[in-house]
């Protein structure tokens, strides 16, 4: 996407940027320097990226779509036991993460990189946040639950490859 660099002598320390008719207006101080600017444009384009995808995921109604995944997943596996009170698509997750769980809550976010993924990876990574729901952390126990999943060793795997090449 083309970025439009908008300079102010006014503007002393914050950086803001929006989408007008297909092209990022990037406001920065007129003092920024050309690495610093650089920075700022990488920025704002993985913000409107960003913003794109979550307008894509509304658009899809894809929270709806991985509840529907998750009932499954927990009739299968967990005897409809577990409880959430979220569970969504994030455009903000760091790239070595896939998925996150805050059992308290009852809250999970999971990547919408995981949407170009195989199905299998796609819905081991739910598995393994729901089974967080009912074990905190990575012990014995955890993994003997995440392995009811047939396909978590091809997964894991794949999941580890992508991670070596980011």
């Amino acid at each position: 996407m083309q970025v439009k660099i908008i300079r102010s002598a006014r503007r002393r320390r914050t950086i803001s940027a929006r989408e007008v008719g297909g092209v990022i207006h990037l406001f920065i101080p007129a003092w920024t320097g050309q690495a610093e600017e650089q920075k700022h444009v990488e920025w704002a384009r993985k913000k409107m990226d960003a913003k794109r995808r979550r307008r894509e995921l509304k658009e899809k109604n894809a929270d709806a779509c991985i509840e529907k995944l998750a009932q499954k997943l927990n009739k299968e596996y967990f005897d409809g036991q577990l409880r959430w009170s979220e569970i969504t698509y994030s455009t903000q997750q760091n790239s070595h993460m896939f998925g996150n769980c805050h059992p308290r809550a009852g809250i999970i976010r999971l990547s919408d990189r995981l949407l170009k993924m195989p199905k299998f990876v796609h819905d081991y990574v739910v598995m393994h946040e729901l089974a967080h729901l009912k074990r905190r952390g990575h012990d014995k126990k955890f993994w003997d639950i995440v392995n009811r999943y047939p396909k978590t060793e091809r997964a894991r795997g794949y999941l580890m490859a992508v991670g070596l090449e980011d």
